[in-house]
């Protein structure tokens, strides 16, 4: 007895699966968004603003030679790092903003929160070391922790971040095991050399 053939149709449960495929479909395409948001560097790191960061760190260390006592060197650097900070934010923010490039997403949130910790730990140890009298670590502890920072941020970044920090790194290493009074020096060619000269790189190949 020949079997009957039938035509294929399709069937209820097809349509179905319908609604699932579509949700299959969007589950691919969130995934794929995520995953080119992990891959993409921030490249809203400013050039000109690590100048501009520079320069303040060169008259800083023209004025704190000329302080008569500790706690008004400590002072001038720590305003100079307050200054330098909200140079830095404000030029990421404009950089960022102009490339249309998201702050705090993706490669920018992981930029901000491998940078943060050690400027936090330097803050705590700044702190301690002082109320124990104990200043002349402080230059070398800057540059190395702020170095860290910047090697670890710059994993999410131009290739050129990880290298500028790894210089602070080698001048933080070396202050620390200099004389104090060579600390203004140490802190002229960090935070104001080195960034100078980074930004500018930053600035001609990576777009201001």
């Amino acid at each position: 007895m020949m079997a009957v053939m039938r035509p294929c149709t399709p069937t209820r449960q097809g349509f179905r699966r319908a609604p699932q495929l579509d949700d299959q479909a969007i589950e691919n395409i969130r995934f794929m968004r995520e995953t080119m948001e992990r891959s993409t560097s921030f490249t809203a790191v400013p050039g000109k603003g690590g100048m501009a960061m520079g320069a303040t760190a060169l008259a800083a260390a023209l004025i704190a030679m000329r302080t008569t006592t500790p706690e008004m060197w400590l002072a001038t650097w720590m305003l100079t790092a307050l200054v330098a900070l909200a140079i830095g934010v404000g030029a990421m923010s404009l950089k960022a903003r102009a490339a249309n490039l998201p702050m705090f997403s993706g490669a920018g949130r992981k930029f901000a929160l491998s940078l943060s910790p050690p400027l936090l730990a330097g803050a705590f140890l700044t702190v301690a070391l002082y109320s124990q009298g104990m200043m002349n670590p402080l230059a070398g502890m800057w540059l190395l922790l702020y170095g860290v920072g910047v090697v670890t941020a710059g994993t999410f970044s131009v290739r050129v971040v990880p290298l500028m920090g790894l210089c602070l790194m080698v001048l933080g290493g070396a202050a620390l095991f200099s004389p104090a009074t060579w600390a203004n020096a140490y802190l002229a060619a960090g935070f104001g050399g080195v960034h100078t000269i980074f930004g500018f790189i930053i600035a001609r190949r990576h777009g201001g």
